[in-house]
């Protein structure tokens, strides 16, 4: 290799290190896109069709074809997308009636649990409430949890992802913001604000004012929170003033903000009408002046301008610290748009938190170098510094927690809890487990000494654990309170759904499917089919078989014994031959005994999962327009009623599971959702 060559690798390798950083961000960026880019094409399905009359097209004239019950043959004809499917009845449905509507069950269904804490992408999202509560979200939920008691709240008021919140001064009031959905009309980006208490919602600002998501949120201080300033996602990044100074909130203000991304917005707390707001290559100060928003652009004059102004804080004298992508520590005073005071280098990569404690002392979260640093009330450091563990990822947000603990939100989607001297422990989990986890342990780290000492798993210590990547597995334990998940971050995970905590862990190869010993976690078989992954899997009621169906349209099955030979397997092509097998499950959507699931008009993809209870008595399925149903089984009247939940974001479901008396719904944004039949 040519001295040229050498300097050019060093070159390349020195930007690749340089822009680690900004790159990772960029691919969370992207990614973000994708999914609005993927609602917004379903948003625009649905218009479509609502928009073309129902005589305009054949397939609009047969999807609203009733369904027919053929006596001769004994099926029942449903239409999906204007094609007719014939569902074969079993020989023993006599005087079936395809008019008759079925009762709905007396269950009913509650939001239980849910797993997950949203810190890849998002940030200042994590609090501490006077009722004991930690509060945060996770897709389309805002969850307020009880450390101590081991108990959640949720607010389901949202219609699609929440994307920020904000805590009223009264601290019991709560302002959270949410993306674009699928409905025309509540789907559309807007401000909810509710009580804490309660959970009750108070007021609904901003339909129709926002465009694409609401990613920054502010109550106002000094006035008692009588103003919420709010930053839309859209291209130009507008920020506008709302008032409560009468009964029904209204805007007061906007103006066009950046081109560039908003990643905050603050109202100062010690100077009225002030705001504050930083983002890609930018901190500026606004106040508002007659009604209008006049902004100042913060001058960096000798120190480098940062790529991201990541985080904002408030010091107790009104000084407001930034932290940037490069590492580094601005302090601006109160009043002044130009900096007093630079601590630089502090941080290898970007600062994306800086918090202000009660006593004064000032906290910053690094996400590259994963470290959290502690300076005194001048802005030196105290030389107590720690560095988080790589499992757990970067810090995305501090907060100040009960009394003197600290909420560390972190990049793998998990939140820590410390006190002041910074011994964290995890509060909420969901990333990939401590090594010792296993074995029932979890490490308590000490910032001071470094030192690390075993504390034993209780109920009340670790909460939650999950994936950090999507959720595309799912399996419940057939008689315990178990069930088990897989992702594309080729971890599988065994949780215990009583005590909400993951038994054990582990990582696997991608590319094969593997046969795992549960008492050992040891791969005692690896294989591989086909060219494409393995869709789904399942073992025969008596386990004798095992099915594998891959995205190569085959379905592989093996006998199971130490060989693991391929037995001769035929398709069935004649649905009318099967009409009287009893099948062990009821995953599959289109079925004589699921033909109620089908709502009218409906185009054969609205159907994202269905299952029926260990008693079958019950049907649950998940669709499109993020609703879950509950109905008696058999569900074969085209006509049927059904007890509903809500939960959002349903409709990407990807696993559904139904337990002895709840049902686990893999979710978008890798959270898990655990409702409750009572």
């Amino acid at each position: 290799m040519d001295d040229s060559s050498v300097i050019l690798t060093n070159g390349v390798d020195g930007l690749l290190s340089n822009d680690h950083e900004e790159l990772s961000e960029r691919v969370s960026y992207l990614e973000k896109k994708v999914r609005q880019q993927e609602d917004e094409i379903i948003c625009l399905k649905s218009a479509l069709a609502d928009a073309i009359p129902s005589g305009q097209s054949s397939g609009s004239r047969e999807s609203t074809k009733e369904p027919l019950w053929n006596q001769e043959e004994g099926y029942l004809k449903i239409y999906l997308r204007g094609r007719a499917v014939n569902l074969y009845a079993p020989s023993s449905v006599a005087d079936y009636n395809v008019s008759k509507i079925a009762n709905a069950p007396e269950e009913k269904l509650r939001l239980e649990w849910v797993y997950g804490y949203r810190g890849r992408d998002c940030r200042n999202n994590l609090y501490y409430l006077p009722t004991g509560e930690i509060i945060y979200f996770i897709a389309g939920v805002v969850i307020l949890q009880n450390v101590e008691e081991n108990t959640q709240r949720h607010y389901t008021g949202h219609t699609d992802d929440v994307k920020c919140i904000a805590i009223h001064p009264d601290k019991v009031k709560i302002a959270s913001g949410q993306v674009a959905g699928h409905d025309k009309n509540s789907g559309k980006p807007h401000v909810r604000i509710w009580d804490s208490v309660s959970l009750n919602t108070l007021h609904v600002i901003g339909i129709g004012d926002f465009d694409r998501a609401v990613c920054c949120l502010s109550f106002s201080k000094l006035d008692g929170g009588q103003h919420l300033v709010v930053v839309d996602e859209a291209n130009e990044h507008v920020i506008s003033v709302w008032g409560f100074a009468k009964d029904k909130p209204h805007k007061l203000t906007e103006t066009k903000s950046s081109t560039e991304p908003v990643l905050a917005a603050e109202f100062h707390p010690l100077e009225k009408n002030s705001i504050i707001t930083c983002g890609k290559g930018q901190i500026s100060f606004w106040t508002i002046e007659g009604g209008t928003l006049a902004k100042k652009t913060g001058i960096f004059d000798k120190h480098e301008k940062p790529k991201y102004v990541l985080c904002l804080a408030f010091a107790d004298n009104g000084d407001v610290i930034s932290g940037d992508s490069n590492g580094n520590i601005f302090i601006w005073p109160k009043g002044n748009n130009r900096i007093s005071q630079a601590i630089t280098g502090i941080h290898d990569g970007g600062i994306f938190s800086i918090c202000v404690m009660k006593d004064g002392t000032v906290l910053s979260g690094g996400g590259k170098d994963r470290k959290i640093v502690q300076f005194d009330s001048t802005y030196k450091p105290t030389g107590v510094e720690y560095e988080i563990p790589e499992n757990f990822g970067g810090v995305r947000t501090l907060s100040q927690g009960q009394g003197g603990l600290v909420l560390v939100g972190a990049t793998r989607n998990c939140i820590l809890q410390g006190t002041i001297d910074l011994k964290l422990t995890p509060v909420v989990l969901k990333t990939v487990l401590y090594p010792t986890f296993c074995d029932d342990v979890i490490i308590k780290f000490d910032l001071l000494t470094l030192s690390h000492s075993p504390l034993m798993l209780t109920s009340r210590k670790s909460v939650m654990q999950g994936h950090t990547d999507e959720l595309w597995g799912l399996a419940s334990h057939p008689t315990q309170h178990q069930f088990m998940t897989s992702g594309s971050d080729k971890h599988i995970q065994l949780w215990d759904s009583m005590t909400r905590t993951v038994i054990w862990s582990k990582e696997i190869p991608s590319g094969r499917w593997l046969i795992i010993d549960l008492s050992t976690h040891e791969i005692v078989v690896s294989h591989t089919d086909g060219s494409e992954q393995i869709e789904c899997l399942q073992y025969s009621p008596d386990g004798n078989y095992l099915a594998l169906g891959s995205r190569d349209n085959y379905i592989y099955v093996y006998e199971v014994t130490e060989a693991g030979t391929m037995p001769n397997c035929k398709q069935v092509t004649s649905s009318s031959s099967l009409r009287e097998v009893q099948w062990a499950t009821q995953n599959c959507t289109l079925a004589f005994n699921t033909a109620g699931i089908w709502p009218d008009g409906a185009d054969g993809t609205d159907v994202n999962a269905c299952c029926k209870s260990n008693k079958q008595h019950l049907l649950a399925s998940a669709d499109d327009f993020g609703k879950v149903k509950l109905y008696k089984y058999p569900c074969c009247q085209p006509k049927i009623k059904w007890k509903l939940k809500v939960d959002k974001r349903i409709y990407l479901c990807k696993s559904m599971k139904m337990l002895t008396s709840n049902i686990i719904f893999g979710g978008y944004n890798f959270e898990l959702l655990y409702i409750i039949i009572y």
